[in-house]
């Protein structure tokens, strides 16, 4: 992120900064070079300001000039950084300390925080241990992330075509998300000092990134338990299992790889279109703007793909990005969703998928409502995937991916409502509205509630993959799920008679996780989304 700075002579900022005597604060106007953001940070640092002032004086003879905007690029965007552990709390705030590691699978490990709620109602998760970055982070630890940072992008050889903001982007940030801060730099500059001799062509950043890809995946592993690990872990927690969650994966790469100059990002989505859960992932820029993805501690750059459709695709950044929805909010009542509240991230959607923008015409939106959100169906809910500003009755979802069904919704209060009928965004742009026609009936024979490989068995009989004596539930969307009937699933289909034309179904089993998913009536088939 390029930032505004205000032209000072170096040497009389180093005067400022040195001061004239033992303690002499650094006045805003000096410290933050003009830069309204360092000087924001500077006055939230509360009694560690002189730690942050510390580093704005270390680099401020002449020759350092690079490294005193980095130092300012750094503290500039602290605000928000922080660490925090969660924590697992019963209905009455009372906590709960589960090992993910005490059990010997997911499975288990599921039915143990099942028996838990059993006996102490709902568990959910909160956050404890705040330490916000600017109250916390010392001079030392920040000089060293720089030198580090700075040694090793003017010594690598794949970095030659590196320039500053791409630096400062990926390769210069001390942490990759809310883990603890901890030195990792020097561990991994160490560990791979002698990986240009190891290489076919030491100026290529893809093969430089493969190699230090394939040792760290040959000690470290995704392992599902940690789902209920939520914490993200730190470089010695990680050294110390060597297990982890999409989240300790691609953080792992990040300090492997970003020591040794390569430009390595975190992307996510946080929904898939077409299924549950989500993701997050790495991708390495090359010269040209390109990314290359890959999923660090597992797959390499260049072997990697991401097999679910992608509503959204977003970057982690370290800088803030202003065009952000926070920052557009007007009225602080309005809700918002929790992780698009974030400063720090962009839309990269364009790189990984085709993209179309979604115009949607709302007639009457809850009254002072600013944003409207479109929804991804993901485990059972929709779910927000990206907003838009309400404007003289319409709103427009920029860069959306294609081939998914979406529906357009409201905060009305604390809820999120619906504002119009499910869409599915064509592979071509259009967009087909879902609205069911009760008039025009259809009979659907159904062979799933999710996704198969259909096909007709030896005896010519049309398969289906359903639980004998298990009972089915279908639903059409219609402002909300609404039922077509229950039916106990036998050997063959399941045939629901007096279904509305054009519309958007849903079968469930009972007793399921509502992992099922959606699907149309499309030539005699189900077309799922």
């Amino acid at each position: 992120m390029k930032m505004k700075r205000m032209a000072i002579p170096l040497v009389a900022l180093a005067l400022v900064l040195l001061g004239t005597g033992c303690g002499t604060r650094i006045t805003c106007t000096g410290a933050c070079g003009g830069d309204k953001d360092v000087c924001k940070a500077l006055e939230l640092s509360g009694k560690n300001r002189p730690e942050l002032e510390k580093v704005l004086a270390h680099y401020a003879a002449p020759a350092d000039s690079l490294k005193l905007k980095a130092a300012r690029y750094l503290i500039g965007n602290m605000v928000g950084k922080s660490y925090y552990r969660f924590v697992l709390l019963d209905s009455l705030d009372n906590e709960h300390k589960i090992e993910v590691l005490d059990y010997p699978d997911y499975t288990t490990m599921v039915a143990g925080f099942d028996s838990v709620e059993a006996i102490y109602g709902e568990l959910h998760w909160d956050t404890r241990d705040l330490q916000p970055d600017l109250e916390n982070i010392t001079a030392d630890y920040l000089i060293n992330n720089i030198d580090l940072a700075f040694a090793a992008w003017r010594n690598r050889p794949w970095a030659k075509s590196l320039n500053f903001d791409d630096f400062c982007a990926n390769v210069l940030p001390y942490r990759g998300s809310n883990e603890p801060l901890e030195p990792w730099r020097e561990y991994f500059m160490n560990k791979y000092a002698d990986l240009p001799e190891k290489m076919a062509d030491p100026e290529d950043p893809v093969e430089a990134a493969t190699l230090i890809n394939r040792d760290i995946k040959s000690w470290f592993n995704f392992d599902e338990r940690f789902y209920r690990h939520p914490t993200d872990q730190g470089l010695q927690e990680m050294l110390s299992c060597g297990l982890g969650r999409c989240e300790d994966m691609t953080n792992l790469a990040i300090y492997a790889m970003r020591a040794n100059a390569l430009a390595v990002t975190s992307d996510y989505t946080p929904h898939w279109a077409d299924s549950g859960n989500n993701h997050a992932w790495n991708a390495i820029m090359v010269p040209g703007g390109r990314a290359v993805p890959f999923m660090g501690c597992e797959r390499d750059p260049g072997d990697y793909h991401l097999r679910s459709r992608m509503a959204k695709a977003y970057r982690k950044t370290y800088a803030r990005n202003d065009s952000n929805l926070v920052f557009r909010r007007r009225n602080e009542d309005e809700k918002i969703p929790g992780w698009l509240s974030g400063k720090s991230y962009t839309d990269v959607t364009s790189m990984y998928t085709p993209v179309a923008d979604v115009r949607i015409e709302i007639a009457a939106p809850p009254a002072g409502v600013q944003f409207a959100y479109l929804c991804v169906f993901n485990d059972g809910e929709w779910k927000p995937i990206h907003w838009g500003e309400i404007r003289d009755g319409s709103v427009v979802f920029t860069d959306m991916g294609t081939d998914i069904c979406y529906l357009p919704m409201c905060f009305d209060a604390d809820e999120l409502v619906p504002v119009g009928p499910a869409l599915i965004l064509e592979k071509s742009g259009a967009i087909r509205t879902l609205a069911a026609r009760k008039d025009d009936t259809l009979t659907l024979s159904l062979a799933s509630t999710t996704r198969r490989a259909a096909g007709i068995s030896t005896d010519t009989v049309a398969q289906a993959f359903f639980t004998r004596g298990t009972t089915y539930e279908l639903f059409y969307w219609d402002s909300e799920w609404k039922s077509l009937g229950r039916q106990t699933a036998g050997d063959g289909r399941l045939v629901f008679r007096d279904a509305p034309a054009n519309a958007l179904f849903w079968l469930v089993a009972d007793g399921s996780r509502k992992n099922e998913r959606i699907f149309t009536w499309d030539d005699g088939q189900q077309v799922w989304y």
